[in-house]
């Protein structure tokens, strides 16, 4: 009778020291958390059939394609061990060639890019006196994550370590980066607030509920749910963030110091070779300046 969520409990913990960081056992678990587990989490691991699998997959597998792809390889895997480990029999339900491939669309087909949907950044200061009146960690994360213009995964990963709170600086270590190179972020007013008021129960600075966990995608997302627009993502926000430098006239930062907030690799090589540092003095300039956008405090 053990259950689907014990045995990817137990599949994580066979496997966990040979993955490369700790990121990506926190994804697992996230995932597998959000969208598995109120579904199949409970059952046991013997009763999961193909229509369970299904269930799971198909509300997320037109919108969020990728997502539903790593999840359906994850159950996968877990189920397999399940099997060897003796407690359930037969052909794997989530397996891909000959079984769900005729039930789901193809993914390739579908397209690899999930799209975020970006709040209008001249509407933004709006948006954060509403988000500003809600409790609860999720919603301080969501702020932090439109302050610092990071991804999602980034703010729910970070910890106490990573944080100069006093020489308001987050420093992300490259393992935690998608690009793989370290991230200095200049913290602005605002941010530092938030870091300030936060209390320090866990070495995560946005703590799930269970000890040492982190918040799940899906706890942000709800926050946004909760205000009515379940259109827009927190991800979607670094586009909001990307549109005002762009757009509007209160900024007047050089292009190559927005793309070094959102951590990107400047596209010609040769203006690339003679930005080498982060322009972090700018950079923390640019970052006070988005937060009194975000506050009201300027506009246009």
């Amino acid at each position: 009778m053990i259950t689907f969520d014990q045995c990817a409990s137990a599949y994580i913990a066979a496997h966990r020291g040979s993955w490369k960081n700790a990121k990506h056992a926190s994804q697992w678990e996230n995932t597998l958390e959000t969208y598995a587990g109120l579904i199949i989490g409970a059952m046991p691991v013997a009763s999961v059939d193909t229509a369970l699998v299904v269930k799971v997959l198909n509300p997320i597998w037109q919108d969020k394609t990728e997502t539903a792809t790593r999840l359906r390889g994850r159950i996968e895997s877990i189920l397999d061990w399940a099997t060897v480990s003796k407690f359930r029999v037969g052909e794997n339900p989530a397996r891909w060639r000959g079984h769900l491939e005729n039930l789901l669309a193809d993914p390739n087909k579908l397209g690899r890019v999930e799209h975020h949907p970006a709040w209008p950044w001249q509407e933004l200061a709006e948006f954060m006196v509403q988000l500003r009146s809600r409790e609860g960690v999720a919603a301080r994360a969501v702020d932090f994550a439109i302050l610092t213009a990071c991804h999602s995964g980034e703010v729910r990963g970070a910890a106490w370590a990573e944080i100069d709170v006093e020489g308001a600086l987050w420093t992300i270590p490259a393992e935690r980066m998608k690009a793989g190179r370290e991230h200095r972020i200049p913290l602005s007013s605002p941010a530092v607030e938030i870091l300030k008021r936060m209390p320090r129960v866990d070495d995560l600075v946005f703590p799930g509920r269970r000890q040492g966990t982190a918040l799940s995608d899906m706890s942000l997302t709800a926050v946004l749910r909760r205000m009515s627009r379940p259109d827009i993502t927190v991800h979607g926000f670094r586009s909001t963030f990307r549109g005002w430098c762009a757009e509007s006239v209160a900024n007047s930062f050089p292009r190559e110091v927005c793309e070094h907030a959102l951590a990107h690799s400047l596209p010609d090589k040769v203006e690339a070779a003679y930005r080498r540092g982060d322009l972090l003095v700018k950079r923390t300039m640019l970052m006070q300046t988005w937060a009194d956008f975000c506050a009201g405090k300027i506009t246009g």
